[in-house]
Order: structure tokens, then sequence, then C-alpha cells
């Protein structure tokens, strides 16, 4: 791995939280057993059941994972093998994963929602020989994907809802395995302490599988050095401390999660709180009032779309007062968190927004304590975090991977810009490489890619650097990091002109209307696109309009639909056109996609990345037709249902050809 000289190291901050471990011994039991003694009494926890929320304290936490270990050690759970962890967010998952670490073993969390295929893969390659899972569905598919010979001996549940009439002689319940290990505590609570104390800074905490956006899913294995480290920094500067109140709905196999919900939390001993299911969470983020919030782009994306469609039902009054302090949020909100100064008249008028607005608005999605909130994952659209920080929401980028135990970088405070991810974190050191890749070492460096050796050497050097796969650069002024695309993806379009296609496509997804875009035009003269529309925000628009659909593929092919996607794309365009690098990325032709691209279909990852290769080979047909000239094309498509069934979708798609500009200004341009 070639690199240049240039190289950014990380600025230190200093802040609460965390008990200054010292390195002997450092591991997450060790993090849960100095909580259980000095913040005895405190929530580590809450989950929301049938409408009561229930709590545990840290004391409460202590003692539940040691009776699943002790469990998990009577069952013969032996030191370095691997537990898989599977459901929704909820506090014993949680605890499951301590409890395995505390026995010696590896957890290993899957995508609640993967395909048997994807966990039968899983299996196989991490070996695992138990699993802890939420309910029935988890229960079948690990049934399902273990298959005969399997090494997955015990699987562990926590609801018995439809599980009676199950064969149970390899199942058994969260609550028998914890009684199992209260029966065995006079016996077996030396072993359990002896493998206690071989827990190192360097024993395996986590192992973690990629999404997979280029192949199979890798196995990042993650050291209690890797997690520990990059919490105490993170946690530092940021300031988090006992008082943050943290929701926990994201999927509990992205590492995301587990260093908000586990390595932070259990550093400063934070709760976690877990709501009742996806469809109460807005009621249950009310509630809760998390101080500390994470979400990627598409949470944001999704609500500000909720926001939008209920403006437009709106009467004409309500719609002039949102559009107006909403205009001038955008325009002095952001500089309010700067504390930055601004005019008295100004400020004046964002305290009435804020009153009528502003505060009211934060109230309904369950934002009006957040003290810091981030976003990463992928990029956000400018316009989209402009408007959650003209609310007052001290909304923040960071960029990271799993490889990094997340953090790469982060924006400090008064440092927050749309166009950059931050300055390296805490620890983290960052170069360049000639062709602009970017490289990070830090002390969240992963170990190794479990049973890939040479997947390991290809990513990580022997000097610790990391290649991220991404383009971008260091702003010599700042130190700021900014991304451009994946390296993958920016390329060359056949004119010499920079092609940098989620540049593009974030513009696009800022419209409501618009779910998804793919463009392509990498070696091509000319940028086509994919889109998907949102079918909650589009849907309304033709309940207030009268359009009558009866499916998803007839909404999308309706004409004002298609005239609606040109007004979007051409609006983008004239946008794109203004940035004179990468003007030759406007979009000549598009088309609305028939179906939604879906995880199941191998579209889009688990955490909903887009699989370009893996869309352009699907759907070759319609990208040919795109270039060829062509106005509509028929296509098939195999879709998967939910219950796994496979189908296929027939559909005739009509071509748009979009309006051009002339780079550097709003001239119209004939479309070639």
């Amino acid at each position: 791995m070639e690199k240049t000289a240039q190289a950014v190291r990380p600025r230190t901050r200093r802040g609460k939280g965390g008990f200054g471990l010292t390195e002997t011994g450092v591991s997450i039991p060790a993090l849960l057993a100095q909580n259980a003694s000095r913040l005895a009494t405190r929530h580590a926890y809450r989950e929301k059941e049938f409408g009561i929320w229930q709590s545990w304290t840290w004391a409460e936490v202590a003692r539940e994972v040691e009776d699943l270990a002790l469990g998990l050690i009577d069952m013969g759970l032996v030191p370095g093998e691997h537990v898989v962890i599977s459901g929704r967010n909820r506090p014993r998952l949680y605890m499951a994963m301590v409890a395995a670490q505390m026995a010696g073993a590896i957890p290993v969390p899957l995508y609640q929602d993967a395909a048997v295929e994807e966990i039968a893969y899983q299996l196989e390659h991490s070996g695992a020989v138990f699993a802890v899972v939420g309910d029935q569905e988890q229960v079948d598919k690990l049934i399902e994907a273990s298959g005969e010979g399997a090494a997955l001996r015990r699987i562990i549940y926590l609801d018995p809802r439809g599980l009676r009439k199950y064969d149970h002689t390899q199942l058994l319940s969260y609550a028998e395995a914890q009684e199992a290990g209260r029966m065995a505590a006079d016996r077996l609570t030396i072993e359990l302490k002896a493998r206690l104390a071989a827990l190192e800074p360097d024993s395996t905490c986590v192992m973690l599988y990629t999404s997979g956006t280029t192949g199979r899913p890798k196995g990042v294995v993650l050291s209690n050095r890797n997690v520990i480290e990059t919490a105490r920094a993170s946690s530092e500067f940021d300031n988090l401390t006992t008082e943050e109140e943290v929701v926990a709905y994201l999927p509990m196999a992205w590492v995301g999660d587990f260093i908000f919900s586990i390595g932070q939390a259990y550093w400063t001993g934070f709760c976690v709180n877990c709501p009742e299911s996806p469809d109460t969470l807005t009621q249950d983020l009310r509630e809760i009032g998390p101080t500390y919030y994470f979400a990627p782009p598409r949470v944001f994306e999704g609500l500000l779309t909720s926001v939008l469609i209920r403006m437009e039902d709106a009467g004409r009054v309500k719609r002039w007062l949102f559009r107006t302090f909403m205009d001038h949020a955008r325009k002095v909100g952001p500089a309010l968190l700067d504390d930055k100064p601004i005019g008295f008249t100004d400020k004046l008028k964002y305290r009435l927004g804020h009153l009528l607005i502003y505060g009211p608005l934060k109230n309904t999605m369950g934002f009006s304590h957040i003290r810091v909130g981030y976003t990463a994952g992928e990029a956000i659209g400018p316009e989209i975090f402009d408007f959650y920080r003209g609310l007052g929401i001290n909304l923040k980028q960071l960029y990271g991977q799993t490889e990094a135990t997340v953090f790469i970088t982060q924006q400090p405070d008064h440092e927050v810009r749309s166009d950059t991810v931050g300055v390296p974190s805490p620890g983290v050191e960052l170069r360049m490489s000639d062709t602009g890749e970017v490289f990070y070492r830090s002390p969240g460096t992963f170990q190794c890619y479990y049973r890939n050796p040479d997947s390991t050497a290809e990513t990580k050097d022997a000097e610790g650097w990391v290649a991220t796969g991404d383009a971008g650069f260091i702003e010599p002024e700042t130190g700021h990091l900014r991304i451009i695309d994946r390296a993958k993806d920016v390329g060359k379009l056949a004119t010499g002109g920079l092609f940098a296609p989620k540049y593009v496509e974030n513009k696009l997804k800022f419209f409501p209307n618009i779910l998804e875009a793919v463009v392509f035009g990498a070696g091509r003269n000319r940028c086509m696109a994919f889109l998907n529309i949102d079918l909650t925000a589009v849907g309304n628009w033709a309940e207030r309009n009268n359009v009558a659909y009866g499916s998803y593929q007839e909404l999308s092919q309706n004409p004002q639909v298609l005239a609606m996607m040109r007004e979007h794309v051409a609006a983008v365009n004239r946008d794109v056109a203004r940035d004179e690098m990468l003007s030759g990325c406007q979009i000549h032709r598009f088309l609305v996609l028939h179906k939604q691209l879906d995880a199941d279909d191998g579209e889009l990852t688990r955490t909903q990345k887009v699989r370009r290769k893996v869309i352009g080979d699907k759907f070759e047909d319609l990208l040919g037709a795109l270039y060829d000239g062509s106005e509509e094309v028929y296509t098939e498509t195999e879709v998967t249902y939910e219950d796994g069934r496979k189908g296929q979708i027939k559909a005739t798609l009509k071509i748009q050809d979009a309006e051009l500009f002339t780079p550097n200004s709003n001239t119209r341009t004939a479309a070639e």
C-alpha cells in the first residue's frame, strides 16, 4: 500500500465519563463489574413491552449476565467458541453478548431480517455453536439455516410464543438457561472467575460481519482494546456522561449499534432504551427524549419526507408559517448552534419560530432533548443536513467503518459543515494515497478478517494502515476530510470529466418523492439513472390529487409521476451544472424502476447501501435501453416475497429524457 506523506494527526479532547481503567484485564465484562459497583442503582437498560417501560439497574444487569454466563458454561460453551445473537433490540440480547464474553466466548450478532441463505453462510463461516435469539421467527430461520451436521448445538430463545410444540432437545428458553446458571453457581463460579481473569485488552470482544457491498460479508474481529479505546476517545470527544439517554433501534449486527449501545454505554454508564417495535419508535422517542442520538441518512430523509407530507395536507396559513420560518431557520439556525453573532431582529424571529414551528416539530419527532446527534453510513444531502441544523438540533457527521470500530473522523462543535465529515477522531491518523484513497490508523483498527488472511493483508498493512476504499481529500486550511465517493465508483466519463455518482444520487434523494437513486456513467459519454419513488410520499400526493393506482408498479409509471420525476432531475442537473468539476455528471436519461430496491433481492446491503454492480448486472436490459435511445423497455424481474418465495414482476417502463444545462449557468441545452 503506497501512501503519500500527507497525514493528519488527531486532535485530543477531554471530557467526563468512564473510570480510567488500567491496561490489565480491561474488557467489557470488567466495565460491567465497575458499573455494578459504582452505579449500582442507576438505570442501565429500559425496554418498552406491552406499552409499559421495564428497567434494569447496573447491579441487576450484572446479576442477569452472570447467571446466563454460568448457564452457558454449564451447557458446555468453551472459550473461543462463537455465539450468534439475533433479534430486535432488547436488553437481554445485549446482556447475552456480554455473558458470552464473560464465558470466554465471542458474540456474533446477525441481522434479524437476514435471509436464510445469509444466515447459513455466517453460521458455517463462524462455526457458531450457540445462538441466543428473540422469537420464533429467528428460531425458524436458524433451524433451517443450520441444516445437517452443523456446529450449532443450542438455541436459546427469549419469547416462547409459538414454540411450545417444537422439539426442545436443541431449544432452551432464556429463563431456563439463567436458572441452570444459578443452580450451577456453586460448582462453576471458580471456572467463571478464571475465564474472566483470562480476558485481556487484546482478547476478541466481538465479531461483526461487513455489509458485503462487493461480495460475501467478511467477519471483522474486534478486540476489547479496539472497542474500549474507541468508546473512551469518542465519549470524551462529545463529553458524554452517565446522564445521557440513548435509544437503541438500529440493527444489533451493525458496528454503530454495538459501539453506542455497549461500548460507550459501558464506558460512560449511560442508559440504553429499547423501543417496543419499529411501529412505536416515534412515540417511544418522544417518551424517552434521547440526549444522544444516531441515525443513518435514510432515517433523517424519511422523517423529513413525513414532515413535508403533513405540511402539504395543512392549511394555507400553516404552510406559509412553515415555509417562512424554515427559510429563516436555515439562515440563522446553524449560526446559533455555532455561537456565531446574529442580529437582534433575526434572533427574535428565530425565537418566535421556535415557539410556533421548531419546538413543536422537534417534539413530534422526539428530538426535543438531543444534545449531540450523528449521522453516518452514507453521505447525507446538504439540504437535509441543514434542515435539522436549522431546527437547532446539534446534528453532526462522522465517517467510519466496521474495521475502524466506527470512528475515523468526527465533527467538533462549532466546526460542523455539510460538505465535510470532520477531523480525525482522537487517536486516529489519516493519510491519502497518490490516487486519492483515504487511509487511517487508530487504536480501533480491527485485528483481522476471520478466516481470511488474504483480505486482511489487502486491507491492512504491516504498519497498521487501513485502506478505506473511499476517495477524498484533506482540506489544508482546516484539516477536515471531504469524501467524494467510493474509490471504486469514482471514475472518468468518456469525455474526460470526473464521474462521482453518489454526489448526484444524494441530491436526487433530497426530494421526498425519491427514495433511492442509482447513477451510471463510468467510461461512457453520458450519465443515466434508475430512480425509486417513495411510496409514502407519492402515494400521499396521488391521494390528494385523486390519482387512482392499484400497485407500486402502476403508480411508478403514471404520466404525472414521471413528469414530477423529470422536474426533480432537471433541478438536480441545474445544480450539478454549477459545479465546474462535476458538471459532466448531469443525467441525460432516466427511468423509474418498477420495484423498490430490496436487500432480500440482493440490490441493497442489510445497512441499505446500494450494490451498484449487482443492480447494473441485474438490470442490464434496462441500462442498455437507456443508452441505445429506446423510448420504453419491457422487462421481467425475479423478486423475493416476505415468506421467502420467489416470483416474477413483468413491466414495460417508459424512458425519460432529462433537461440539461450549460456548465456554470442556468441555460438549458438540448438533450442528447
